[in-house]
């Protein structure tokens, strides 16, 4: 007779929690391995990025094949942490002009005048303090190239979450704070989930922005400064210049790689977890999904490692920090509140003189009156190409957009390729623009106008899709009932309730394109290189020459037209949709 040992009381129970608890299932093998690869990956390239800067000449970019995937490596490094350090950014800056009226006053303007400042302009002034920063070491090139990118990046999404943070709905903050609820409390358990759609959505849009620019963060030339970071940027560069089609094209398809797999394993998870977020008034449509975000909810053991992590953020969450600073867009009260304000505004407004002074008086005794006049000839003519192309853009894409938004079966199918569109960087169709151009013996001052739009026009497209999607089902019943059709219906119906939207999509393609005109009106193709007249040609072929005066002269003018648009026509439109023809 053979006596088997019979289990404890409770054991049973111990090894059936053991079992759907702890141990890993099969969505927990996939996660693991995607966790691991992704750690590594970023190891590896980190420690690339420390390496000699002597290293650049002695291996220095190449166009065989085999090196696109470490080129893609580095350049997505690049990518992600300039994204993080935009996120940083956003959430201090914008929170601050959002909750202080007098920080406000500084930060808004100043935020104008930087997304106006074309990344050359910024390139300019920082490879050579970025490489004294860290000299002989690759990384003071890697920070110049991220600090390029953040800054095609940042502006963007500090304005998404300020206009977000302002839009806060009343009733919701008096709930929060009938709660008894901190300002450190309603700032991460109200404001910024409430500001977390649009603030995703505007950063996919601002990773667009970073790869239309990739080009020029990888490939700097800077006077006699000459830095080629291996990178797809780079690898692109050298292949334009050696007018090498295949290794284009092998570009093209490492950027279409790229884009694919940061969508389908970053931004789409987010957005389908964001999607709680989502405050509205009407009945939602079909909501985003994602095969990871599924996968990662399904996990056995993942979802155990990460209990500390929300046990710390829940006990963060009851600190109460609370201060009169914090709270929404006060600074006090009465007389006293009054004359702090005043006074501050006549020291920003002193500031801002005394900073006006120096840079005239610098320039004033390096250029000429013809060069001022030159700068802001070229400043008016890009103006112009600006208002056309968003005009036009606008006249294309509206009515698209609003057909695709008010039929989500078909918004479903087009959005991922709008995307997929709007990440791909324009720029790599300049060579083929100049090849036609020569071709045909166009003139270049109109047909490489069209570049500057490539890149910003899917903003008014994306923008006017998301109005028309949002449009309440009661209005559109409303309007069918009335039969109310044809320009009436747009007149009176859609262009009204999609206006917020598009304002916000104008203004940001009305940035880009300014922004873009400095690589879109000096394009090349090996020694083939064209120009046409205007303030972006201006500031390219300064920097080229490293001619500081006139780099700082063309982005004193860009920034001179770009607040004074945005502040006579842009501003005064969205506080117009905000005010009047919001949908509450």
């Amino acid at each position: 007779m053979v006596f088997l040992p019979q289990d404890r009381p409770g054991q049973g129970a111990v090894a059936a929690f053991v079992r759907s608890r702890l141990l890993p299932n099969s969505y927990d093998v996939v996660a693991f391995a995607l966790v691991i690869a992704t750690i590594a990956l970023v190891l590896r390239g980190s420690h690339e990025m420390r390496a000699s800067l002597d290293a650049l000449s002695t291996a220095p970019v190449s166009l065989d094949i085999g090196h696109l995937p470490e080129y893609a490596l580095r350049t997505t490094l690049r990518m992600f942490a300039a994204i993080i350090a935009s996120l940083i950014f956003t959430f201090v800056v914008a929170t601050l002009a959002a909750k202080s009226r007098r920080a406000e006053l500084v930060i808004i303007p100043a935020l104008d005048i930087l997304q106006s400042v074309p990344v050359l302009g910024f390139l300019t002034f920082t490879v050579t303090f970025f490489i004294g920063l860290f000299p002989g070491s690759q990384l003071g090139a890697e920070c110049a190239s991220i600090f390029a990118i953040f800054t095609a990046q940042a502006w963007n999404m500090a304005f998404s979450f300020y206009q977000s943070l302002r839009t806060v709905p009343n009733d919701l903050d008096e709930v929060s704070r009938g709660y008894g609820l901190s300002a450190w409390q309603r700032f991460w358990r109200l404001e910024a989930p409430f500001a977390a759609p649009g603030l995703i959505w505007n950063t996919m849009m601002s990773m667009s922005g970073g790869w239309f620019f990739v080009v020029a963060s990888e490939a700097i030339t800077v006077g006699n400064t000459t830095v080629q970071l291996p990178g797809i940027g780079s690898y692109l560069a050298l292949a334009i210049d050696q007018k090498n089609f295949v290794a284009v094209a092998w570009a093209v398809a490492a950027m279409a790689v790229l884009i694919l797999l940061y969508d389908q394993l970053l931004f789409r998870p987010i957005v389908a977890w964001a999607e709680k977020f989502r405050f509205e008034q009407t009945a939602s449509q079909d909501k985003p999904r994602s095969w990871v975000y599924s996968m990662m909810i399904r996990t056995r053991l993942m979802k155990r490692l990460i209990i500390p992590f929300g046990w710390a953020w829940d006990r963060l969450m009851l600190v109460r920090l609370d201060a009169g600073s914090m709270q929404a867009r006060s600074t006090g009260t009465g007389r006293v509140s009054r004359t702090i304000d005043r006074v501050w505004l006549v020291l920003v407004l002193a500031v801002t003189a005394w900073g006006v002074w120096i840079a005239f008086d610098y320039m004033r005794q390096t250029l000429s009156w013809s060069d001022a006049g030159e700068a802001f000839g070229g400043g008016l003519v890009t103006l112009l190409r600006v208002i056309i192309l968003i005009a036009v853009a606008s006249v294309i894409w509206v009515p698209i957009g609003v057909w695709i938004g008010l039929r989500p079966a078909v918004a479903e199918r087009v959005q991922p390729l709008a995307q997929f569109l709007a990440a791909f960087p324009a720029n790599v169709l300049f060579p083929f623009a100049v090849v036609a151009i020569v071709a045909t013996g166009v003139n270049p001052n109109i047909w490489l106008s069209p570049l500057m739009v490539l890149g910003t026009q899917w903003y008014i497209l994306f923008n006017v899709i998301a109005g028309a999607t949002a449009f309440p089902t009661d209005l559109k019943e409303a309007a069918s009932v009335y039969q109310i059709r044809s320009w009436t219906w747009w007149r009176r119906v859609i262009l009204p309730g999609i206006f917020p939207y598009y304002v916000t999509g104008a203004i940001t393609a009305s940035g880009g394109s300014w922004n873009a005109s400095i690589v879109a009106e000096v394009a090349s193709w090996g020694n083939t290189k064209l120009e046409a007249y205007g303030l972006g040609a201006y500031i390219a072929k300064a920097t080229e020459a490293g001619d500081f005066p006139r780099v700082v002269l063309g982005i004193a003018v860009m920034s001179l037209f770009v607040t004074l648009f945005n502040r006579t026509l842009w501003r005064p439109l969205y506080v117009y949709a905000e005010r009047r023809l919001r949908l509450d």
